[in-house]
């Protein structure tokens, strides 16, 4: 998916909450055991590293993206 199109789905994502616009507690980076993005929906390669964020929301699950995922998530919760 091109970097413009990887925006819009995260900036609909954002609007329809399926991403939070709050930031996180805490972030910790790791080799991929092969988990899905939660702001592409695309697998991360096992070669890849893994992002993933606990919230500020204690009921949510941690979020888990795409190294490039996560830097446009955390722009667009900022700017939107």
């Amino acid at each position: 998916m091109d970097q413009e199109s990887l925006r819009l789905l995260i900036r609909h994502k954002l609007g329809d909450g399926r991403l939070p616009h709050d930031g996180l507690r805490r972030v910790v980076s790791s080799p991929s055991a092969g988990e899905k993005c939660d702001a592409c929906d695309a697998i991360v390669a096992m070669d890849q590293l893994l992002m993933e964020g606990i919230t500020l929301d204690l009921g949510r699950r941690p979020l888990q993206f795409h190294v490039l995922c996560f830097e446009i998530w955390d722009h667009e919760r900022r700017v939107t």
